[in-house]
């Protein structure tokens, strides 16, 4: 059985030597450098929609692109 989220729940993730905090709420998710007030923030619609995976898709596209000659 499955637990309702109505608050958000804070956790703390390590990733290539930084500190970050994730907080899962009724919103979405968002990810913030510790001691950062800026991060990164998805919408559950746009999670469940595809709309996060197609814009992250987009940004290597566009990456690729400006690195080859």
């Amino acid at each position: 059985m499955t637990t309702r989220l109505d608050r958000p729940i804070k956790r703390e993730i390590e990733h290539q030597g930084k500190h970050y905090t994730v907080t899962i709420s009724p919103e979405g998710i968002r990810v913030v450098e510790k001691g950062k007030r800026r991060g990164q923030e998805l919408s559950w619609g746009a999670i469940i929609s595809g709309d996060a995976a197609l814009a992250q898709d987009l940004a290597i596209s566009l990456d690729a692109s400006r690195r080859s000659p």
